[in-house]
């Protein structure tokens, strides 16, 4: 123990008897955190004590003039809104810890900060070295979407008391926001899990809210059929006003553009100028906010016509909203808006893939298994995303679905308050405050590894076993209080299921090597008997799997978590509503090799009555991404491939890649979305299509090969993936002009929810000094352009 060790184990909490609202609750936040720690319930006191003992002075700067024998050491720094300072002074015997708060919410800003670093355990509480601290927020926005609706993984189970909590903790960690869901909205409006009425929880958590002296937001999607119609108009103005009638505290509502919503830039102002007024009619001061996230099936021009209503400057628009589907990157976005207007970022900080930020460059088999909302600790990305974009906006609320993205809640709420703050240094605070002093240095680190997993293929990231490792120490070494926290066993979960994957992904891609190896000798054992054998051997994933006790400990840990926090993982015995709502232990099992692939083919071969043709099948089969001698193959989801991309201003400049490719997921072509017939006609779905390279909106996709031959012609062949769903609102134009001036195709239309093959003549005249460079543009349709492969054959 340090010289310096101020123990504040049998200290007095010192306070005004004026103090209220935020000031008393940060008060009892203190007292009531450190006793379900420690079993030391702290006595309070309105006076300094007589007797010297240890002693924590709490209150604003004005509050704590009122307490007698109080005696700041110097003068109180002057301090920004909801800013506070902190101070610890040690005496002969004992010692005195100030927390002085700007305001009330400084106050309680200031009693998170202190429990954030003090040191204890059992019967123990103490502080290992002097503290003095000054600080204030960098941003007045900070915030986290919390949804009492089904389609989150995790909200919709908990109780009063559980939002209560987390509620808190955000605030101990200087979140000043909390945004909620009305009782209807794009989803069912009830599940089995939920503890109580959606309007009623609603009405609580905007008490609890305001308890703790923090603002209440609500998401207020616009899903009625049409609002062109009076009657639609009429019943959805008497729903919000039932809503802002019975709902006690209400700071700002926030309108999406779309996602949901279907309605036209000019009927959105109309609308919202209706919403505003019945807002303020019982929330005077409450302020309207508008996104233009666009899902339109023109989203250019639809994006244009909201910057002309914009142009109009509202009176009644408190502010705009910078989240997913906004088409424009944040400095731009903030050129455009004016000046009189803040912006606000609504961050995707929950998903994976097929979203605002998805993980760059992350593994097929992570896609796969642990789908697009999955536990997604990702400190350091999402450190750097928010202070790339920080300069352009008010702060963060950030759009979450649930409990997997409890770490990154964290990251951003503490970058919003002081973006300087390294990383490491909030993952220590985190694992000290919710797991244990013992377990900081552990956690911290496990968690940062737990990120590296996800870094480059995952056949060749050699640090995911040491990861696991690492957890099933601490797993250990720790009390059972520190095993059954919901935080400890998210970390340990994740540690388990990626290691648990790699070992299946090195397992069933060599068995798809071994059934590869009997099709080659196909020929004389013939080609029923090959297939046959070959299935057998694909099928050992099943029948002999491998790490059977990783995967009995990630069930364990699932069941755990839905007990402990209501995590939702799998549809059957969690309630989860479905697998791509954080259901991943649903898909532990998904093939990580082309077995469906070689089955459907394998039932074609089947089909074929005609040996010699069965052969030929299987040739083509063995062959398919052969591209010919002097050819070239490319499967643009692959580390090799990469090298054919120009990657524009790349993650580092662009993470929501509005101006640069970036690798995405089709996982929705694993899951049976496509019907037998079509999958059949495309010869079963490879896993080269599951993982391709993506654009946005204008941006090309440029494409360079070299070494060509001039005087050869090439036939090209390209596989592009349509956007998720079908009908004509997903259908995409693309271009394809190569080496700038050759046209190679005008427009080819891809259809949403499936693959579609399309070749093209490339003539060898074209191909100047042997370099070849296409460009793929969309000019039409959905916002995304997919290609996962390209053959180029020589044409001889």
């Amino acid at each position: 123990m340090s010289m310096s060790y101020l123990d504040l184990t049998h200290s007095t909490v010192v306070y005004s008897s004026e103090a209220k609202g935020a000031e008393s609750k940060a008060v009892d936040v203190l007292i009531e955190e450190l006793a379900k720690r420690t079993g030391m319930v702290l006595p309070r006191s309105y006076a300094y004590p007589a007797e010297e003992e240890a002693v924590i002075v709490i209150g604003t700067a004005e509050s704590v003039k009122q307490i007698g024998g109080i005696s700041f050491p110097g003068p109180i720094p002057a301090m920004e809104p909801e800013g506070y300072a902190l101070r610890s002074v040690m005496s002969k015997r004992s010692g005195t810890v100030f927390i002085i708060g700007a305001d009330p919410r400084g106050v309680l800003y200031g009693v998170g900060k202190l429990l954030r670093v003090l040191r204890w355990g059992e019967k123990r509480i103490g502080l290992d070295s002097e503290l003095t601290l000054t600080e204030s927020p960098r941003f007045p926005l900070r915030g986290h979407q919390l949804g009492y609706r089904p389609k989150n993984n995790a909200y919709d189970a908990w109780s009063v008391e559980q939002f209560d909590q987390y509620i808190r903790d955000l605030a101990i960690f200087g979140a000043n926001s909390i945004e909620l869901l009305p009782p209807r909205t794009d989803d069912a409006a009830t599940s089995p899990v939920m503890k109580a009425e959606p309007m009623e929880m609603m009405i609580r958590l905007s008490e609890i809210i305001h308890s703790y002296g923090l603002d209440t937001w609500i998401w207020y999607p616009n899903i009625g059929r049409d609002y062109t119609d009076p009657m639609t108009v009429k019943a959805e103005l008497a729903e919000r006003e039932a809503v802002f009638r019975m709902l006690p505290h209400l700071q700002h509502v926030f309108i999406p553009g779309s996602d949901p919503g279907t309605m036209e830039p000019e009927l959105l102002f109309t609308w919202c100028e209706k919403v505003a007024e019945l807002l303020q009619r019982y929330h005077p001061d409450a302020k309207l906010w508008l996104s233009p996230q666009s899902m339109n099936d023109d989203p250019v021009r639809w994006k244009n016509a909201f910057y002309e209503q914009l142009k109009t400057e509202p009176d009644w628009l408190g502010g705009i909203v910078f989240g997913p589907h906004v088409d424009e990157t944040l400095p731009i976005l903030r050129s455009i808006v004016p000046s009189r207007y803040p912006i606000r970022r609504y961050e995707d900080i929950t998903h994976s893939f097929h979203c605002q930020y998805p993980v760059a460059d992350w593994d097929v088999s992570f896609a796969l298994t642990l789908g697009r909302e999955c536990a997604n600790p990702r400190p350091s990305a999402q450190k750097h995303i928010h202070n790339l974009l920080a300069p352009y906006a008010a702060g963060n609320i950030s759009y979450s679905e649930g409990i997997n993205d409890d770490v990154n809640k964290f990251v951003w709420t503490v970058q919003d308050w002081n973006p300087e703050t390294p990383v490491i240094e909030t993952l220590r605070e985190y694992a000290r405050w919710f797991i244990g002093c013992d377990q900081e240095e552990g956690v911290a680190h496990g968690l940062l590894a737990l990120e590296n997993n996800w870094s480059g293929p995952l056949a060749a990231n050699d640090g995911v076993e040491t990861t696991l490792l690492q957890w099933q120490q601490m797993e250990k070494e720790a009390s059972l209080q520190v095993r059954n926290h919901y935080r400890f066993q998210m970390g340990l979960l994740r540690a388990y299921f990626d290691a648990y994957t790699k070992r299946r992904l090195f397992y069933e891609t060599e068995l798809e090597y071994r059934a590869k190896e009997v099709l080659r000798d196909a020929k004389s054992m013939g080609a029923l008997a090959a297939i046959r054998l070959a299935e057998q051997i694909l099928d050992r994933a099943v029948t002999e799997p491998v790490a059977q006790d990783y995967r009995r400990r990630c069930d364990e840990l699932a069941d755990a978590l839905f007990a402990s926090i209501g995590y939702q993982l799998t549809v059957s015995r969690h309630f989860a509503i479905a697998r791509d709502r954080g259901a991943f232990m649903d898909t532990i099992q998904a093939p990580l090799n082309d077995a469906c692939l070689l089955r459907v083919r394998f039932a074609m071969i089947r089909e074929e009555a005609d040996e010699t043709r069965r052969l030929e099948m299987i040739g083509e089969l063995l062959n398919r991404a052969n591209p010919g001698p002097g050819g070239f193959y490319d499967n643009f989801g692959s580390s090799r491939s990469s090298r054919r991309v120009d990657w524009g201003p790349g993650w580092e400049r662009d993470p929501g890649s509005l101006s640069s490719p970036r690798i995405a997921h089709a996982v929705y072509l694993a899951s049976g979305s496509l019907p037998e017939a079509k999958e059949k006609a495309l010869g079963g779905i490879p896993l080269a299509w599951i993982q391709h390279v993506n654009v946005m909106l204008d941006t090309p996709l440029l494409l360079c090969y070299e070494n060509l031959n001039p005087s050869t012609d090439y036939k090209m062949k390209v596989a592009f993936l349509g956007e998720v769903g079908t009908g004509a609102h997903k259908t995409s134009h693309v271009r394809i002009t190569a080496n700038d001036d050759h046209l190679a195709a005008e427009r080819v239309e891809v259809p949403g929810g499936t693959v579609t093959l399309y070749e093209a003549f490339i003539p060898g005249e074209i191909v100047r000094d042997g370099v070849l460079k296409l460009a793929f543009l969309r000019t039409k349709g959905t916002k995304r352009l997919n290609v996962a492969e390209l053959w180029l054959t020589p044409i001889t």
